[in-house]
């Protein structure tokens, strides 16, 4: 995989993360209930914290975390989107419910995603690599 790709997957990912912390903040209130709002909101800022994380195993030389970039990436898109899935699908009034259980899968994708990150720096660092 290329470097160029995983920069612009990451910036992609916090262009997209900053508008729907902007629309949590501005465009929703009032239109959802609170409950889904402050879930919305919890996407967004994992979003764009881990979109931050994406941008800087990106630019590491070497693709060295490429394996982290891909479960943080999934787990972006599975804990972010369903959060944001379950919001937005109340204006139209919808329940998606079949979204929930993608929740805690995409915790567990980022979750692997730091872990699996860890261990190749750790490896690294030991001149394992």
């Amino acid at each position: 995989m290329k470097q160029v790709t995983l920069i612009r997957t990451a910036t992609i990912s916090g262009a997209i993360a900053v508008a729907a912390g902007a629309l949590g903040a501005h465009g929703l209130e009032g239109r959802i209930t609170t409950e889904l709002l402050t879930a919305f909101q919890t996407g967004a800022r994992y979003h764009l914290v881990h979109s931050v994380v994406l941008l800087v195993l990106a630019l590491n030389s070497g693709n060295q975390y490429k394996s982290g970039f891909w479960l943080i990436t999934a787990g972006i898109l599975l804990f972010s989107g369903s959060l944001y899935g379950l919001a937005l699908s109340s204006l139209a009034g919808l329940q998606l419910s079949i979204l929930g259980p993608l929740t805690p899968a995409g915790g567990l994708l980022l979750i692997a995603g730091w872990l699996v990150t860890g261990w190749r720096a750790a490896q690294i660092k030991k001149g394992g690599i």
